[in-house]
């Protein structure tokens, strides 16, 4: 049973405080400054003004907020490119922001261990291009690379295109720095890639989204630079010979970096948005780009028949292999700027995410499709389908009033995930749950589940400070 949770309020003494502990340039609680802290990208519909913003510059800074926030039991959400679609940086509490956005240094690539340590508020990008420069890959990159923060990914275990290859940032998290309610720091993990040393409570803290504690440094693995590659863009005429093609491709035994899915709506709308149209983007029902790495030219080449040959088999329109490192970019742009095209349409989209077994896709396309006519929605859907992770995202009626909105968007993305669940997945595969799909977590998961949770948040914010109204109740 959830329990009502008293919080104090900022006084002028703890603003005070907090001004004393960072100094004025790190401290905002003017209604404009603190106004972008409000919201994230699940939308301005679901704003809720926060009483001070705190931007700390290292872990001491994030231990002494933490400390006059115990004191005093006020509420902290952890904040940084606030680039999340389930609520998660929305501190529906009030309380204090804490944005990690000064935090943003990358601290170190060490070649010998294959690690890079940074902080939380790196923009995955970045580390990537250090990687990259240094020879390596960092593999844990979700499709929003360029807004996105390493912390952001941590917090909601983010996946990304890659992500059937390499797994998403669990997989590469080998270690953390947190720090809990009331300044105690803990070190979990490090520059190690095994161990049976009791709880592993760094795996614990990814996907917490902010609930356990306050990451401060990670020290993400570092992968080598794949082989050749090779970019397919293959259209078929509907959507069930797409998927169709995809569980068979994955039987292949070739080496696969990335499949992704496109329905031709979301095609249309974000090629305009881009300015480069896909071949045959008025006929084909789905798309899918495939990416091929290969150990050298001859074998990237056999490989890259095999995919295509199988794609005709299973009714595909084209076959079409990007040439030059110009087309691979121009073909991926569609999937990377897919969700700035719908915004761009519609600020108040909302974006969905359900994980499915990959046998069970074709099932859950019929459903969003029918479920979008039951609620009288456009809907467009893309998604990492080789993990069968599907993100189908819906538009706002002219008409509909935001209030009304909130409401029937979350009713129609209840039912996908009731129906989801049914087919033995999951409400996320990577963008959390937030507060937005809170309610869907407890209604499918037992009591005895929930209750293990409750547990666990107990133990690391015995008073339920941290980023309260998120995942599970008190």
């Amino acid at each position: 049973m959830s329990v009502t949770r008293e919080y104090g309020a900022v006084t002028r003494e703890i603003l005070d405080e907090l001004l004393s502990a960072l100094g004025k340039n790190r401290v905002l609680s003017d209604h404009d400054g603190m106004e972008p802290y409000s919201w994230d990208e699940t939308g301005k519909n679901f704003a809720v003004l926060p009483e001070v913003v705190v931007k700390p510059g290292n872990t001491e800074d994030v231990r002494a907020v933490m400390r006059i926030a115990q004191k005093h039991r006020i509420p902290v959400t952890a904040s940084a490119a606030r680039s999340g679609v389930a609520g998660g940086a929305i501190p529906l509490r009030r309380g204090i922001v804490l944005t990690t956005e000064k935090m943003n240094r990358i601290l170190e690539v060490d070649p010998v261990n294959r690690t890079a340590t940074v902080e939380p508020g790196v923009i995955t990008n970045d580390l990537c291009k250090v990687a990259a420069e240094k020879g390596y890959l960092y593999a844990g990159s979700p499709m929003s690379t360029f807004t996105s923060t390493v912390g952001g990914n941590v917090a909601t275990n983010a996946g990304g295109a890659k992500g059937i290859r390499y797994g998403s940032t669990r997989a590469h998290v080998l270690g953390l720095e947190v720090v809990l309610p009331g300044g105690d720091v803990l070190s979990l993990g490090g520059k190690i890639r095994k161990g049976t040393w009791g709880y592993d409570l760094k795996d614990l803290v990814v996907g917490s989204e902010g609930t356990l504690g306050i990451v401060t440094k990670i020290v993400v693995n570092l992968e080598p630079m794949p082989g050749r590659t090779a970019d397919l863009l293959v259209p078929f005429r509907t959507i069930g010979e797409a998927v169709a093609a995809t569980s068979k491709i994955l039987a292949l035994g070739v080496s696969l970096l990335s499949c992704e899915y496109l329905d031709q709506p979301s095609v249309l709308l974000t090629s305009r948005y881009v300015k480069y149209v896909y071949p045959f983007q008025d006929e084909a029902e789905a798309f899918l780009l495939i990416q091929v790495e290969g150990k050298d030219e001859e074998t990237l080449e056999r490989d890259c028949d095999k995919v295509g040959n199988l794609c005709y088999d299973e009714g595909a329109i084209e076959v079409f292999v990007a040439d030059n490192r110009s087309d691979s970019a121009d073909i991926w742009s569609v999937r990377q700027n897919y969700a700035e095209a719908l915004r761009v349409k519609d600020p108040y989209f909302v974006s969905g995410d359900v994980l499915l077994p990959l046998s069970r896709v074709p099932d859950m396309v019929r459903s969003i499709e029918e479920t979008a006519k039951k609620y009288e929605l456009e809907c467009v859907v893309c998604g990492h389908i080789g993990e069968g992770n599907m993100h189908p995202d819906i538009f706002k009626p002219d008409q509909m009033e935001l209030r009304e909105w909130e409401s029937y968007s979350e009713a129609f993305f209840a039912d996908l995930i009731r129906h989801a669940v049914d087919m033995g997945g999951i409400g996320s595969g990577e963008h959390g749950v937030g507060f937005v799909k809170k309610p869907f977590l407890t209604e499918t998961k037992g009591e005895v589940e929930i209750g293990l949770m409750r547990r666990i948040k107990q133990a690391f914010d015995p008073d339920w400070i941290l980023n309260p109204g998120k995942i599970v109740d008190s």
